[in-house]
């Protein structure tokens, strides 16, 4: 291979790794676009996060089809949580993406103001499962499931890690090799 060969490898690769961070700080800014957009009574803008028949479940109390669903909530029973001082605050999402779609899975709280007390509480904290997808406009929430952390087994575990992706059968056993093995105990 030529040094202009190696080279064009290089900058390949390197095009590709700067590709795959683009898409995760994108879907990163579109997560954390959530909170303030909801809090700030923006139905539309909140709405525009998802795809047009995006879907939100904020399990066991809501499920919303659609952004005409999603500006309903905003504009609904979540303005008595802003008058009354109400933050979303979403934790930075895990994000393993595969071309044009994308999954991940993060932590929600819900942190209400009790004018009595002067202080702020944690109402609730949930665990958040998301797909969001690439599309004309950029990536946009395909699914968000949103369920309270409240001790059901299944909301627990929807914050588990996937599992490894599965390795092509000469990669597997290249690894499990005494070589492969005796190489990563001398590094």
């Amino acid at each position: 291979m030529s040094e202009i060969d190696e080279l064009r490898a290089v900058v390949e690769k390197l095009a590709a790794r700067v590709h795959a961070l683009e898409d995760q700080v994108e879907i990163m800014q579109l997560v954390a676009q959530y909170g303030p957009a909801v809090d700030s009574g923006s139905a539309q803008a909140t709405a525009a996060l998802w795809t047009e028949d995006g879907t939100f479940d904020a399990v066991p109390q809501l499920r919303m089809r659609g952004r005409g669903d999603i500006v309903d909530m905003v504009n609904g029973g979540h303005q008595s949580l802003i008058r009354n001082g109400c933050g979303h605050v979403l934790t930075v999402p895990h994000i393993a993406v595969d071309g044009d779609e994308a999954t991940g899975r993060s932590y929600a709280l819900n942190i209400r103001w009790d004018a009595d007390a002067d202080r702020f509480w944690v109402a609730r904290v949930s665990a958040n499962t998301w797909r969001w997808v690439r599309t004309a406009e950029g990536w946009r929430i395909s699914e968000r499931v949103n369920a309270n952390l409240d001790g059901t087994p299944e909301h627990r575990e929807m914050l588990a890690p996937p599992p490894p992706p599965p390795q092509p059968a000469a990669a597997a056993a290249a690894a499990a090799s005494p070589a492969a093995a005796a190489g990563r105990a001398s590094a």
